[in-house]
C-alpha cells in the first residue's frame, strides 16, 4: 500500500468520493464526530458527504437537534449525532476539565463559581429557551458575574462538558445555547470499555487507513486508552505496515477503487486533513505551510486525486457566491472541467449561482 493509495482510500472511507447517505445525522454518526470550529465551513463538510445536500437541510438538522455542535474530544467544536453525545461526553470530558484547570485558576473560575453559573444557566434556559452567547452574557453581567477576558467562553465550555448545555436553534443567523436534556431527552449510555470500542470502530471505519497515533490525536484519548479501544475491535479490521507505521482499515484493499481524475473543494478544518496526526499521505511538505498556517489554521483546500493541490475561498453575495482559487499544479482541460463541477456543487449547496475568480491569472 502506497501513500497515494492511502489518500485515495480515505476519500471513500470518509464518503467524499462516494456516499449513500442522505441526512446530516447519518454522516455525522458514520464519522463519529466532525470538527466544527468554522461553523459555515463545517456545514459544508457535512454537505459534501451527502447526496443532494443543501445548507438549509443541514441547518434544519441542527434546529431539530438531530446533530449537536459542542466541545468534546481534543477539545474543540465538533458536530456529533444526538445519539452519541452523552457517551462521548462521558468518555472525554474528565480529561478536558483536568487540562483546563490551570487556565480556569488564572481566570478565577473556581468549582463554586462554575456550580453557580451552571445553576443560572439551567434556570434561564428552562422550558425550552434558546439564548445567544450575547444574551447569556447580559444575564451573567446583571448578576455581577464577570464575563470579560474569555471567562464567558470557559463558563459555557464547562457547562457543555457537564452535559448541561449544547447548541440550540439558529436565531437570526446567530447560534444559540439550549439545555442538552431538552434537545436530547433520551440518553444512550455506554460503559467506558464499550465507549472506547465504539469510538475506535467509528474512527477506523470512517477514517481508515489510519494509525493508532492518528486515533490518539483525533480522539484526545491517552495512548493507553486509545490502544485499548483498538484492541477491542482490531479483529474486525485489516492492517498493513509501511515503514514503522501500522495502518488499520475496514475493508480488504483488493476491493478498493482508485479515485483518479477527481477534484473536491474541502472546507477549512475538514476531517480529510485534520483528523490525522500524520498528514503526509495527502499534504506534501512543500505545500504544508500554504494549507496550514503556523498557528494551526487549516485553510479550505482543493484536493485533486487525493492530494492537496490548491486553495479556495468564497465571497457570498446576495444572489451568488464568488470563489477564488490558487492552484499549485498545471491546469489542463480535465482539471478545469472537474473544478467547474466542484464549484457548481458548492453553489447548489448554498442555493446560489457561482462565479470563478481565478487568482492564478
Amino acid at each position: 500500500m502506497t501513500t497515494t493509495e492511502i489518500s485515495n482510500f480515505r476519500l471513500f472511507s470518509q464518503k467524499i468520493a462516494l456516499t449513500e447517505f442522505t441526512s446530516a445525522k447519518e454522516i455525522v454518526g458514520w464519522m463519529g464526530a466532525m470538527q466544527a470550529q468554522d461553523f459555515a465551513m463545517a456545514k459544508w463538510a457535512i454537505g459534501l458527504r451527502l447526496l443532494d445536500s443543501t445548507n438549509a437541510k443541514i441547518e434544519k438538522a441542527l434546529n431539530k437537534g438531530e446533530i449537536i455542535r459542542t466541545h468534546l474530544m481534543r477539545p474543540t467544536w465538533h458536530f456529533v449525532s444526538a445519539d452519541d453525545i452523552y457517551w462521548l461526553l462521558d468518555l472525554t470530558s474528565a480529561k478536558i476539565k483536568s487540562a483546563t484547570k490551570s487556565r480556569d485558576k488564572e481566570l478565577e473560575l473556581s468549582e463554586t463559581i462554575f456550580t453557580k453559573c451552571n445553576n443560572i444557566i439551567e434556570k434561564i434556559l428552562f422550558n425550552g429557551e434558546h439564548l445567544t452567547r450575547e444574551e447569556l452574557a447580559k444575564v451573567f453581567n446583571s448578576l455581577n458575574i464577570n464575563t470579560d477576558n474569555n471567562r464567558l467562553s470557559h463558563i459555557l465550555f464547562r457547562a457543555e462538558l457537564e452535559g448541561i448545555v449544547c447548541s440550540g436553534q439558529i436565531k437570526g443567523n446567530k447560534q444559540t445555547y439550549a439545555l442538552l436534556c431538552d434537545r436530547v431527552p433520551h440518553k444512550k449510555i455506554l460503559s467506558r470499555d464499550e465507549s472506547l470500542a465504539e469510538l475506535a470502530k467509528r474512527y477506523f471505519t470512517s477514517h481508515g487507513p489510519a494509525t493508532l497515533q492518528d486515533f490518539v490525536w483525533w480522539s484526545g484519548l491517552s495512548v493507553t486508552e486509545a490502544r485499548r479501544g483498538l484492541e477491542f475491535i482490531q479483529s474486525g479490521f485489516i492492517s498493513e505496515t509501511i515503514g514503522s507505521s501500522k495502518y488499520w482499515f475496514k475493508d480488504s484493499f483488493s476491493s478498493f477503487r482508485n479515485n483518479t481524475n477527481s477534484v473536491y473543494l474541502l472546507p477549512a478544518f475538514d476531517e480529510y486533513l485534520i483528523s490525522y496526526k500524520d498528514r503526509s499521505a495527502t499534504l506534501s511538505l512543500i505545500h504544508h505551510k500554504k494549507a496550514v498556517s503556523d498557528n494551526g489554521i487549516f485553510r479550505p483546500v482543493i484536493v485533486v486525486d487525493g492530494q492537496v493541490a490548491g486553495l479556495w475561498k468564497r465571497t457570498i453575495k446576495k444572489d451568488k457566491v464568488v470563489i477564488g482559487t490558487t492552484v499549485f499544479i498545471p491546469e489542463d482541460k480535465v482539471f478545469k472541467s472537474l473544478l467547474t463541477k466542484a464549484l457548481m456543487s458548492f453553489g447548489h449547496f448554498l442555493d446560489k449561482g457561482v462565479s470563478l475568480n481565478d487568482e492564478n491569472d
